[in-house]
């Protein structure tokens, strides 16, 4: 009888362990599917976010790559036309120097003053010609001033153009049909230095009108106003 209870206490020992065991099993077990089921979940879910991450990357270059040309484009839009300014801005500087040279305009700057006059002492009558101004000594500066680069040119304060005449009319000159005596005031408006320079070199305009006894005097001026030439019908 004791041998019969000892082995159903055996098993029954047996059993409570067996029980144990099976449910230490299953729910190790359960934890485990449960536990690789939550990380598969996450892991797709961090699939997807990557993928979106990769096509917003895509899209990103896709459009960086079209706003660089779109910016290419404006660049070359606005040299372009910085370009076209340039010219204009050019071709209105030209405008207003044609407008200076023919005399359209009213002009101011620094330059020289050439005063012309006739010689104060003359030996005799029959040579006073010799000792008077002449319209070729005043086209002598005239000349020699353009070609050192004077931009506006006025005798005796009239304005002379590309189209002006200055002849000799007696005691007188005229000057586009204007009589002027002497003495006569020649203003230039340009580099006073290398005006004044060009009329005074060795052997140049100012020794050639000294040796025709002509009085000459070179002002340099910081400010020359020169009016613009008046029309006539003649023009």
């Amino acid at each position: 009888m004791k041998v019969v209870r000892g082995n159903y206490v055996i098993l029954s020992l047996v059993c409570l362990v067996l029980g144990f065991m099976l449910s230490f099993s299953y729910e190790y077990t359960k934890s485990r599917v449960e536990k690789r089921t939550i990380t598969d979940k996450q892991w797709n879910k961090e699939y997807e976010y990557r993928q979106l991450l990769i096509q917003s990357q895509k899209e990103n270059q896709k459009l960086k790559a079209e706003l660089m040309s779109k910016q290419e484009k404006v660049r070359k839009m606005e040299a372009s036309l910085a370009d076209k300014k340039k010219a204009y801005s050019d071709l209105a500087t030209e405008a207003e120097q044609l407008r200076m040279y023919i005399g359209k305009v009213k002009v101011r700057g620094a330059g020289v003053e050439v005063t012309l006059s006739d010689a104060s002492y003359i030996p005799s009558e029959q040579s006073a010609t010799n000792y008077i101004v002449h319209e070729q000594h005043v086209l002598k500066v005239v000349h020699e001033l353009l070609i050192s680069g004077a931009e506006a040119i006025a005798i005796n304060g009239q304005r002379i153009s590309h189209r002006s005449y200055i002849v000799c009319n007696g005691p007188v000159i005229e000057v586009d049909g204007t009589q002027h005596s002497a003495p006569f005031t020649i203003s230039a408006i340009g580099d006073s230095n290398v005006l004044a320079s060009a009329l005074t070199i060795a052997g140049g305009v100012k020794d050639q009108l000294t040796g025709d006894h002509v009085v000459v005097d070179i002002q340099q001026k910081d400010d020359i106003t020169l009016d613009p030439i008046f029309h006539t019908n003649r023009e």
